[in-house]
């Protein structure tokens, strides 16, 4: 992980190893075990993007538990779009469950600040966040992230299920735009 890479029209400079990425996404699955003890979480994992987080926590997960997705977009190319759509609807039975989102990075926060009160609306018991990666710098919604994996810049990130354009989700580690 010590090359630069091209994806598209822009180069990426490594910045986060899959060792980095596992180790935190060890923690995370061992405070969420422990937090959840003697109940049923359902995990809902927000894709495209969060699938290989959600895909490795969830093998780490040591107490029963489900899971389900959602499809939610914001982003086009580099950039924010500022509209939510919603390509994959919700199709599970949310009152009085404990419920945890996965999400690959929590940005700006518009995607989840308009999902959320969706899930609020079908009176959940409890309602967490788990993210692999925070840009606080970026974000212009209130979302607390209860589970963290890293706190980053306000810069553009590739691989690890994060993409341009379509490109780069198949990468095991993350890589930072070059600008």
């Amino acid at each position: 992980m010590n090359y630069e890479i091209q994806v598209h029209d822009k180069r990426f400079v490594p910045y986060l190893s899959s060792e980095q990425i596992d180790e935190q996404i060890t923690r995370i699955a061992t405070e969420i075990s422990a937090d959840y003890k003697n109940k049923k979480p359902l995990f809902i994992v927000i894709l495209n993007g969060a699938f290989m987080f959600a895909s490795d926590l969830f093998k780490k997960i040591e107490i029963e538990s489900e899971i389900c997705f959602v499809k939610l977009a914001s982003y086009k190319g580099v950039r924010s779009t500022g509209k939510v759509i919603t390509a994959i609807g919700l199709d599970i039975e949310l009152y009085n469950r404990d419920v945890i989102i996965v999400e690959d990075i929590v940005d700006t926060g518009k995607t989840l600040s308009q999902f959320l009160p969706q899930l609020e609306h079908h009176h959940p018991k409890s309602l967490k966040i788990a993210a692999l990666l925070h840009k606080p710098d970026a974000l212009q919604h209130d979302i607390k992230v209860d589970y963290l994996g890293f706190v980053i810049p306000n810069k553009f990130v590739l691989g690890y299920g994060l993409d341009y354009d379509g490109l780069g989700r198949n990468i095991d580690c993350i890589y930072q735009l070059v600008e």
